[in-house]
């Protein structure tokens, strides 16, 4: 049985679809708005694998070129390899505010697949997918605490849009996914362009009631097509064991929980471990799994009451108190901006890189090509935990943390006919103990202003997070890695004194309300402005000059008919410019030169070469050209290179010219003058008149 319900968003179709397509899957949808369309498929093994104790759940994103009229442009035509940066990012944004609503003890191995069927390039696919994917889990067998829903949130002129075109997007200065249940917020993530944190607020609470229609539409459609859900016995811990464990460990771990150190206190709790596993070994034999868990279950109540009630963090800290900070600029001599931000035990270094035009990332993707000239890359490195592992590129975890940095900088970073440089900006964690991508935030504010680059303002970002235990509710600022794992929320919030940037939100328990948001906004900017009072004592405004290894950018312009003279036949010109100062040249269809050079001496040759090659003639001016070739009534004579003029047989001499030849040569330099242009554009050039104007007489 077929059954799609639809419902109105920004004027447009939202439809869910059932019961047509992927029949086989335990559950799947097929979502639309407008006519971008996406199938949301979910499937699970229905049988949990040996020693799993955690969710298996896999997560993936595809958009697929035939979707919008392309072909893929590799060389293969076809969509393959890995991911593409979007479609990663996509894949965490479905991940995050699905994987909470699973039941404790299904660890069975699931899978999330959204495949991007139809592109409108106006309508990003991926609330629709957020949306599908719930849709496809609420009326599968598979155990899932739903249905949530998810939309995008824009601003223009003052008035909230609920799931804006990328048109209406780009006159917006808030651009917020948001995700929940009819009771509270699951999920935030977005920028905006340095908004004060009420309007964030409003901005998220709007969304929060603009996706009531979806849940409803979600309602009706369980309803007419759920199937009854498999039955997962929930986990169950022997009291007798528990209790065993406490006996063992409770003193122990309260005092481990408080050893300084992410190293020691993370060395305690495994030797800690080790000890009550040896002890029990006997007792309850085979049950290793139970007690660890046992001892994680003991940990977490006693972080959590230590914080709720004897009001007191594991460091010793404040509930709104930032770690020590510190930070420098000028690290690496030879690169154009650097940094090295810490902030408690997370440490990072960023580096900042100029470069041209040419350096820009270009991105292919079904909506068309995407060039950007200001890039992120975050890079958690092993040894900031203690870990050993192989580098294989940037995982999932690197892309997201880049991406939210990235947001939160994109913002102040002047724009590409202000600053015409490309920017790319590196940050490798060095040390890791919370927050590492809030550093990278503000380790990359004090490498591009260490770089020179004229940003609008400084920018900073803070992890903030929540401990809720029933009717009391702990704001914590600056989160450690412990307080992230043990706590109900990960939020963080970047931005300049003016407002935020950038944010982003996940809750662990069924959600938060209008009021835990507004505390938790409100402590960040308290939070956000000490950090940047301390980035302010090392540097307080982009450098006035360039690293002296940094490329110069000289930018001429040239008449846009010359641009062909310029570039020569296939390219000869320009390259043979690049080849001879070793310089980039850009130029653009409205004549602009941009030139690029490490070496003054070289960009000043460079120029002078540009300039020879597209000079244009002037009525009036002398020129040495060069003879090209004779004909009876005159001689032609490049006078620019490719520009040739005509000197007629009566403008040769001061006297009468029987033949050309009598007086010119092939290949003989000659002085002449413009005498006239006509209107299209050919040059007539008199010999007479330069030996005139020169007081010379040539005459033979």
């Amino acid at each position: 049985m077929i059954t799609k319900l639809e419902t109105q968003i920004n004027n447009m179709p939202f439809s869910l679809e059932t019961g047509r397509l992927a029949r086989q899957a335990n559950g799947a949808i097929l979502a639309s708005l407008g006519e971008t369309m996406v199938l949301v498929t979910a499937v699970t093994s229905g049988q949990e694998r040996e020693g799993m104790d955690f969710l298996p759940l896999l997560v993936d994103y595809q958009e697929m070129f035939f979707g919008s009229g392309r072909i893929p442009g590799n060389y293969f035509r076809r969509e393959v390899g890995r991911p593409s940066e979007k479609e990663t990012l996509t894949s965490r944004l479905i991940d995050r505010p699905l994987r909470p609503r699973f039941p404790a003890g299904y660890n069975y191995d699931t899978q999330v697949i959204a495949t991007v069927l139809s592109i409108d390039t106006e309508i990003d696919p991926d609330v629709v997918a957020i949306t599908g994917a719930s849709a496809a889990l609420c009326i599968s067998d598979i155990p899932f605490n739903g249905p949530i829903a998810c939309v995008r949130v824009g601003r223009v002129g003052g008035d909230f849009i609920v799931n804006p075109t990328k048109s209406q997007l780009s006159d917006s200065d808030i651009n917020l996914v948001v995700a929940g249940t009819r009771d509270a917020i699951i999920m935030v993530e977005g920028g905006a362009l340095m908004v004060p944190e009420q309007e964030v607020l409003d901005a998220i609470l709007f969304g929060h009631k603009a996706l009531i229609p979806l849940l409803d539409l979600q309602d009706e459609l369980i309803k007419r097509e759920g199937k009854p859900k498999m039955v997962i016995p929930e986990p169950v811990l022997d009291p007798e064991l528990i209790d065993k464990v406490r006996e063992l460990a409770y003193e122990d771990m309260y005092k481990t929980i408080q050893v300084p150190g992410k190293i020691d206190r993370n060395r305690s709790k495994k030797l800690l471990k080790s000890e009550v596993q040896e002890k029990l070994a006997a007792s309850y034999p085979g049950r290793e799994r139970e007690i660890t868990s046992a001892l994680e279950d003991l940990e977490r109540e006693l972080v959590r009451s230590m914080i709720v009630r004897e009001r007191r963090r594991i460091d010793g800290r404040k509930y709104d108190e930032v770690r020590p900070i510190s930070c420098s600029v000028g690290e690496l001599p030879r690169t154009h901006g650097s940094a090295v931000f810490s902030r408690g035990e997370t440490q990072v270094l960023v580096a900042a890189t100029l470069g041209c035009s040419e350096d820009e990332q270009r991105i292919e993707s079904p909506g068309g090509e995407i060039y950007k000239h200001f890039m992120l890359h975050y890079n958690f490195t092993p040894y900031s935990v203690g870990e050993v592992r192989p580098l294989r590129g940037p995982a999932r975890r690197d892309i997201g943390h880049g991406a939210l940095a990235e947001r939160a900088l994109a913002g102040v970073v002047p724009p590409v006919d202000k600053f015409l440089y490309t920017i790319r900006v590196v940050s490798d964690v060095l040390e890791s103990n919370g927050s590492s991508s809030m550093a990278t935030v503000c380790g990359g504010t004090l490498a591009m202003m260490d770089a020179g680059i004229p940003i609008q303002d400084m920018v900073a970002g803070v992890a903030m997070g929540l401990i809720k235990e029933g009717d009391e509710v702990v704001i914590l600022s600056d989160i450690l890695g412990d307080e992230d794992h043990l706590g109900d929320m990960d939020f963080k919030v970047a931005g300049t004194d003016k407002g935020i940037t950038a944010l982003q939100m996940d809750i662990k328990i069924s959600g938060i309300n209008r009021e835990i948001l507004s505390r938790a906004l409100m402590q960040s900017r308290d939070a956000r402005h000490f950090i940047l009072g301390k980035m302010r004592e090392v540097i307080d405004h982009p450098r006035k000059e360039l690293s002296s290894y940094a490329p110069r950018i000289v930018s001429l312009n040239i008449n846009p008919e010359k641009i062909r003279d310029l570039i020569g036949p296939g390219g000869k010109n320009i390259r043979g410019i690049i080849a001879e100062t070793g310089v980039k040249i850009d130029v653009d269809d409205s004549g602009q030169v941009n030139i690029f050079s490490c070496s003054e001496k070289a960009s000043r040759e460079a120029i002078k070469k540009v300039k020879d090659l597209t000079k244009e003639a002037k009525v009036g001016e002398i020129y040495l050209g060069i003879v090209k070739k004779i004909v009876d009534f005159g001689a032609f004579v490049e006078i620019l290179p490719g520009v040739d003029g005509l000197v007629h047989i009566s403008q040769l001499d001061n006297y009468h010219v029987q033949s050309v030849k009598d007086v010119l040569r092939e290949g003989e330099k000659v002085r002449v003058k413009v005498i006239d242009i006509d209107q299209h554009g050919r040059i007539r050039l008199s010999r007479k008149a330069a030996m005139r104007q020169q007081g010379t007489n040539n005459r033979r």
